[in-house]
């Protein structure tokens, strides 16, 4: 099994965007030792004393200097808040620092109304689909240099590395981004941690809209990957533990509470006691938002998530505010999935009693 990450760059308790970005640095560095496929970061706005990860094409440069063979890419780069061109300019000179191993994820998403006016972002948009779809193909026409002659941008060129263009990704979390991907041809990324009960119905969507293209040098056939919210412990018990931030997160947005990660015992003292740990296999109907378990566990987890939609790789993000129980869990579930990374002293070391 293919298996990436996505990493949101959270503030660390007591700590700052200094702390959590070479929190993130370090992440990206022990993903390649360990094999993950992709190291991807996010965008979120208007919580930067809790997310810094607002501007991941600014944090991939750092990345790109940090590694070299992961590919990089956007967890997605919100694409209603910008200029196609700009975005393609800046995945252009992505590509000039890791060459021929970035992929260029477009999504969209409004935040709060005073983020929006302050993106200068129109949240009234006619035809938002429509919209949407406009402009990653503006993106990645710009990219792959496909105006048609007389296109009024057909002139315009972005920074090229030589080396094979930053990949096209629909990233979204509804039936109706998939079927845009599907339009398009491209590969397409779903957020079953934002959404988990949407997963079957929107790769259905994309299958069923799915038509091969030459736009951006997309895939022959659909191709797929699904984010999950999971981390992987000693033991099952261990790892529901570690799974606990991750359902006291859920719960504070329900209450409308954003961006704030409470630490395992704070998430144990709201949930009244730790989560019962993710049973080693699901019921057909059943996937939770988040999962967890030891990496014999998780391994059969992930396997039936992927195998009920056709995913063809998994990507991991997962809410855990200790960065060290981060790299363990990281760690853990290489070890389940059996990647083939180089690896290095302390990448499996583990405190169960975290």
């Amino acid at each position: 099994m293919d298996l990436s990450i996505v990493d949101l760059s959270p503030v660390p308790a007591g700590g700052t965007a200094a702390d959590a970005y070479a929190n993130t640095v370090t992440a990206a560095e022990q993903a390649e030792r360990l094999g993950y496929s992709r190291f991807w970061v996010a965008e979120h706005h208007g919580m930067g004393d809790h997310l810094a990860g607002t501007t991941p094409e600014v944090l991939l440069g750092r990345l790109a200097g940090a590694t070299d063979s992961i590919r990089l890419g956007t967890g997605a780069v919100l694409l209603n808040h910008y200029s196609p061109y700009k975005v393609a300019e800046a995945f252009g000179t992505l590509d000039g620092l890791a060459p021929g191993r970035i992929d260029a994820g477009l999504g969209r998403a409004n935040g709060s109304p005073a983020s929006d006016r302050a993106l200068g972002t129109d949240r009234r948009v006619e035809n938002p689909d429509e919209d949407h779809e406009e402009r990653i193909r503006a993106v990645v026409n710009h990219l792959y240099d496909a105006f048609p002659d007389d296109h009024p941008y057909a002139d315009l060129t972005v920074p090229r590395s030589g080396a094979a263009p930053p990949v096209p990704w629909v990233l979204g979390s509804s039936p109706a981004s998939a079927a845009i991907a599907g339009k398009l041809g491209a590969r397409f990324c779903f957020a079953a941690f934002i959404r988990p009960g949407f997963a079957e119905r929107a790769f259905a969507a994309y299958r069923e809209q799915f038509e091969p293209a030459e736009l951006g040098d997309g895939p022959d056939e659909p191709y797929g990957m699904v984010a999950v919210n999971a981390v992987a412990g000693e033991t099952d018990a261990a790892a529901a533990r570690r799974r606990a931030p991750a359902e006291a997160t859920f719960k504070r947005m329900q209450r409308g509470v954003v961006g704030t990660i409470p630490s395992v015992e704070e998430s144990i003292a709201e949930l009244g006691g730790v989560p019962e740990p993710t049973p080693a296999t699901l019921d057909p109907d059943e996937w939770p938002r988040a999962i967890s378990g030891s990496p014999e566990t998780i391994e059969g987890l992930l396997e039936q998530l992927a195998d009920r939609i056709g995913a063809d790789e998994v990507m991991i993000q997962h809410t855990v505010p200790d960065h060290e129980d981060s790299l363990a869990s990281h760690a853990l579930l290489a070890e389940a999935v059996g990647l083939e990374g180089v690896g290095s002293e302390g990448d499996g070391l583990v405190d169960i009693d975290r």
